[in-house]
């Protein structure tokens, strides 16, 4: 990762149903006044608020311009799909926009893969390996598992000392699979095998679905070929 990688930036919890009315607010369906609204009842001061707010637009609101078109055809999937593909559309705005939230979901993912849980202090630990033991590592980390959590991705028991992966959403190979393949691929910056990207930890909340070769082939922002060891690459186009 770059240097970009060492900022935070996601910096506070944030709930499905505000990620969910950014994203109808960008799609044309919903109104800054009912964002205004959902939140209000939930910040006790502008300071907050205003915070919140500043996520919701790198997310949907006002994409770095560099994610503008990523941005924009996330917003036509959602518009042709159903509601559910809301949660797969945020979590990979947010993997693509903010490293360290892909580095919280990468960690939880890996480990949580062998026995479905882990505990919070090992997740902190991993983080601060990377980020170090710095001001607000360990409370911008626990905004992440809180939104995580609201996104149905894990469950945080035993007063938030354990995480539990919950089931993983099937996106049984729709264009939503290709569009998350994508976000991944800008998380990590670098071409990965096929068989790699699907049980990629940073996306466990999701499965891709079968043929997903095939259906990263068709998919115009993603370039797919073989390496020397005969083994089927894809990255983004270029």
């Amino acid at each position: 990762m770059n240097s970009s990688s060492l900022q935070i930036g996601f910096d506070r919890f944030i709930k499905l149903d505000w990620a969910s009315v950014s994203l109808r607010i960008r799609a044309g369906r919903g109104t800054l006044d009912e964002l205004d609204e959902a939140l209000a009842s939930s910040h006790v001061g502008p300071a907050a608020k205003r915070k919140t707010r500043t996520v919701l637009n790198r997310l949907w609101l006002a994409p770095r311009a560099d994610l503008v078109e990523f941005a924009n055809r996330g917003v036509e999937i959602f518009s042709d799909g159903p509601e559910t593909t809301v949660t797969a559309l945020t979590w990979g705005m947010a993997l693509a926009t903010y490293p360290f939230f892909g580095k919280v979901a990468e960690i939880v993912g890996r480990l949580t893969t062998l026995q479905g849980d882990c505990t919070s202090a090992e997740v902190h630990r991993r983080m601060a390996e990377f980020y170090g033991e710095r001001e607000g590592t360990r409370r911008m980390t626990n905004m992440v598992l809180q939104s995580q959590a609201s996104w149905g991705a894990i469950e945080r028991t035993d007063k938030g000392k354990r995480i539990e992966r919950n089931k993983p959403m099937d996106l049984k190979g729709s264009t939503v699979s290709a569009w998350l393949a994508e976000a991944c691929l800008r998380y990590h910056g670098r071409a990965i095998p096929v068989e790699n990207i699907k049980s990629s930890p940073d996306i466990y909340p999701f499965l891709l679905g079968s043929s997903t070769a095939y259906l990263f082939s068709k998919y115009k922002s993603l370039e797919m070929r073989v390496d020397s060891a005969g083994n089927q690459i894809v990255g983004l186009a270029n």
